[in-house]
């Protein structure tokens, strides 16, 4: 959470959506190319440090270009950094007035902490890159002096604005730091020469020293008759020099920044380098041919699936003839079913009409609020009676703004799970595609699958380092589409009724089969949520709608998502491409929004991947409202909604007495905008009055009654889902 937190104020301040990767890194690092900001884990920094430290490499993604300065150029990277530094941190703090303090606090602490480590130097000794280093980051805490010829470099850090006026200035200061240590060199040759030292690593050497037969050294006289060794230097602070130069096999002539070093090596200690390191995975750009069954190839291959269902009859009674009698051959295989569709699809009519006559007077209720009346200038003959006390005797006028045009796209689960109650969600389904088909709103229905036969071996997406995997048997069957004529429909609709029934153990099957590759498979939930990011827009491009309600009907948690990687196997010499669960420290990133997603938890909980992944949908594709519609058995209404809502808390009591009750709730903003749970047994629209012929006047009733409730129920919930809509 905390790294989100400082990913956000990040982009905040760079006015930009940069990628910011948090990682076991030692230091903070900026690739302004690809402008990706790569922070360390900063577990052990203050909140005030960690803040200034992002400050401070946004202001080099703002104002630090991308190039090469070494080209023409001679001086150290200590010295660019000190004057970048110095220029960046005015800039952004010129910026933002705020970002002043959090500069100033942090600071103060770094210099508390001695990160500087100049608690036991003299600071007038340190070589003016290093003082002039202090004096733009703890320079209110430090007492820093610079002579005329120095306070020049300062006044020209001052008044620098451009990277180059940056390098300009490092280079004279790198050049003047060079002079000033060789004549510094020079002085201590001298100083060797005139004193006959030898400076090696066992100190002073014993033959160039004047003792006596006792071993004592020689003293004389100096002119004010005191006594001197004959030996002692003549500069005062020679000892001193050397003693810091100990121990040094040789002479450095290049300057180098102390300070700057010992920050850096402050800063790594702050890095929490044992933690899991961050994995930041792409989403993939999908190749949609490859994925989407066209609407046409799918009832090609449903209607030669029934046709096989009667050669495969007809080649199975004749070889087993003593079983079964060759007048089963003239029997029909799909009559009981296609009646039970016909006559749904005779009481649906009711159920249609019912969403027409909500939809209309909620659209227009909807235009009527948004309805506004403005004085025309003209005035009002049937009010010019009144203008002794009535001031408004012009002619009013209302405008009732034109309602957004809509547009539907519904996600059907094709997995197993849904096998019990796939019949009566198609029936909520259809009724939806036929009350679109009246009011003429746009749609498109796919079915998910991870069993659909990819015999052509396409990819349905390149296979990408740290890019989520899309496995290649992953199809979306585009069952239904509004461009298709009344007739053909309506045999589209029976075809995959006729799947459904084949699916429902309480119809006759006998002889029926599901045709090849629509047959229930996993649930590949989250990869459809990937689909459609490409097929949204797209959709949205070719109806020209404004707003588009995007409906996703399921029973279930989508399968988990690996992503893949490159590792390196012992037995191999290149690099092998496997796959990897998300877990502890992974990342789901969106480059073109630059918004990264924290996606961890175990390997067989997907939940969070699937409400990351329709956050990521919420935030590109914003005129798109999502709808979820969870069907499930009655028992499963609790832990659902505690999972969404938390337990004990008036959100989850409120929805559990509706749920009791009702047998049905809508939760808002749990990663869809509105969640519809849903009992299996209440989805049923054919809810009719039925019971045995010798039934008492009380089972009558209670059928009755029974019948009435489902009805309600469903008008219900339709009747929300249409608010939704209009």
């Amino acid at each position: 959470m905390k790294h989100e937190i400082k990913s956000t104020l990040a982009k905040l301040l760079a006015t930009e959506d940069l990628i910011v990767e948090h990682k076991n890194v030692e230091t903070a690092q900026f690739d302004v190319h690809n402008r990706v900001l790569t922070l360390p884990n900063w577990d052990n920094a203050s909140e005030g440090i960690f803040d200034m430290l992002v400050c401070h490499e946004v202001g080099h993604a703002l104002y630090t270009p991308d190039r090469d300065w070494r080209v023409g150029r001679v001086l150290s990277q200590s010295f660019i950094n000190i004057v970048e530094d110095a220029r960046i941190e005015k800039l952004i703090k010129r910026r933002y007035e705020g970002v002043s303090k959090t500069f100033f606090n942090a600071y103060n602490e770094l210099s508390d902490n001695d990160f500087f480590e100049i608690k036991d130097k003299d600071i007038e000794e340190l070589n003016l890159a290093d003082r002039i280093n202090l004096h733009y980051k703890i320079g209110n805490f430090v007492d820093i002096d610079f002579i005329p010829e120095e306070q020049y470099f300062i006044n020209k850090i001052d008044k620098i604005e451009t990277f180059d006026e940056a390098l300009d200035v490092a280079e004279e200061l790198y050049a003047y730091c060079k002079q000033q240590k060789a004549e510094e060199k020079e002085k201590l040759d001298e100083m060797q020469s005139d004193n006959n030292i030898d400076f090696n690593m066992e100190g002073m050497d014993s033959a160039d020293s004047s003792t006596d037969e006792k071993g004592e050294y020689e003293v004389t006289e100096n002119t004010e008759g005191e006594p001197q060794a004959s030996n002692e230097p003549i500069i005062e602070d020679f000892e001193d020099f050397k003693q810091d130069n100990q121990g040094e096999e040789e002479w450095n002539e290049e300057p180098e920044s102390e300070t700057m070093e010992a920050l850096n090596d402050a800063l790594k200690n702050l890095t929490n380098t044992q933690s899991r390191e961050s994995t930041y995975v792409e989403i993939p750009e999908l190749i949609l041919e490859n994925i989407i069954v066209d609407n046409k190839t799918v009832h090609k291959k449903l209607d030669n699936g029934w046709k096989d269902c009667y050669i495969h009859r007809e080649n199975y009674v004749k070889k087993y003839n003593d079983h079964y009698d060759i007048s089963e051959l003239d029997k029909p295989i799909f009559d009981e079913v296609d009646a039970m569709y016909y006559k749904f699809k005779k009481d649906a009519h009711k159920e249609v009409n019912y969403l027409v006559k909500e939809f209309e007077r909620r659209k227009c209720a909807g235009a009527y609020a948004r309805s506004s009346t403005s004085r025309t200038g003209v005035l009002d003959t049937k009010s010019l009676h009144t203008y002794k006390f009535n001031e408004d005797i012009f002619k009013k006028i209302t405008v009732v703004p034109d309602g957004k045009n809509h547009g539907l796209v519904f996600v059907l689960d094709w997995s197993g799970s849904m096998s019990n109650v796939m019949m009566d969600t198609l029936k909520q389904l259809y009724n939806l595609i036929w009350f679109c088909r009246k009011v003429q709103i746009p749609y498109e229905v796919y079915g998910f699958t991870i069993d659909y036969p990819n015999y052509d071996k396409e990819r349905v997406v390149a296979v990408k380092d740290k890019e989520i995997q899309i496995p290649d048997n992953f199809h979306l069957f585009n069952f239904f589409t509004h461009n298709t004529k009344t007739k053909d429909l309506d045999h589209q609709l029976l075809n995959v009724f006729r799947c459904a029934a084949t699916f429902d153990w309480n119809v006759n099957r006998t002889w029926m089969q599901v045709p090849l590759g629509f047959r229930l498979s996993g649930t590949p939930l989250n990869e459809a949520m990937i689909a459609l990011r490409q097929i949204l827009p797209q959709f949205k491009k070719n109806t020209n709608v404004e707003k588009v309600q995007c409906v996703v009907l399921t029973d279930g948690e989508g399968q988990p998502m690996r992503y893949n990687r490159e590792v390196k196997r012992d037995w191999e010499t290149c690099l092998h491409m496997g796959t990897q669960y998300f877990g502890e420290g992974c990342f789901i990133r969106d480059r073109q929004l630059g918004t990264t997603y924290v996606c961890e938890g175990h390997w067989y909980d997907d939940r969070n991947q699937t409400d990351v992944l329709l956050k990521n949908l919420r935030e590109r594709l914003p005129n798109v409202n999502f709808i979820g519609i969870r069907v499930m058995p009655s028992r499963e209404g609790s832990s659902f909604a505690h999972r969404h809502l938390g337990y004990g808390n008036e959100s989850y009591e409120k929805v559990m007495v509706r749920w009791r009750k009702e047998k049905s709730f809508a939760i808002k903003d749990a990663g869809y905008h509105t969640y519809f749970g849903l009992a299996s047994q209440a989805l049923a629209s054919d809810a009719e009055f039925e019971c045995e012929d010798d039934a008492t006047k009380a089972q009558i009733k209670r059928a009755f009654v029974k019948s009435l409730k489902n009805k309600k129920m469903n008008k219900k919930i339709l009747g929300e889902f249409i608010e939704l809509v209009a």
